[in-house]
């Protein structure tokens, strides 16, 4: 593939090859631009989100497709899909649809997190920190 035609051009040309058939999804709320999580794409997911106009994925850990939000209720819908200038990763930007992004719940509220990106790291003493 040429690279100037893969960097500049307009085809689309998702390298699921380049990561055994798998390309990193970062999504991201359209609201306020917030990272809410990231998950990893194939060709098959990449299909079923354009279908479906909702995030779907392919879980590494269970080895399986899934949609989020079809067994939480917390899916996200799909507003713009954005692809990297190598085309080996892609950009979700969605409106959440539910409580929340992350699988994990706050342990006070007993809510789901908005987002999965809940705790950071301190700089200074690589401690994590709640958000």
């Amino acid at each position: 593939m040429d690279k100037k035609k893969l960097e500049e051009g307009y085809e689309v040309l998702i390298d699921f090859a380049k990561r055994g058939g798998f390309v990193p999804a970062v999504v991201q709320d359209v609201a306020d631009g917030r990272i809410l999580m990231l998950a990893y794409v194939n060709q098959q997911a990449l299909q079923t989100t354009l279908e479906k106009g909702m995030a779907t994925f392919w879980s590494t850990s269970r080895n399986e497709l899934w949609t989020k939000g079809e067994t939480s209720g917390d899916y996200l819908k799909i507003i713009d899909i954005y692809t990297d200038c190598d085309q080996d990763a892609v950009i979700y930007r969605v409106v959440p649809q539910g409580g929340g992004s992350c699988h994990t719940k706050d342990p006070e509220t007993g809510q789901t997190r908005a987002s999965c990106f809940y705790r950071k790291l301190n700089l200074t003493d690589g401690s994590l920190q709640p958000l």
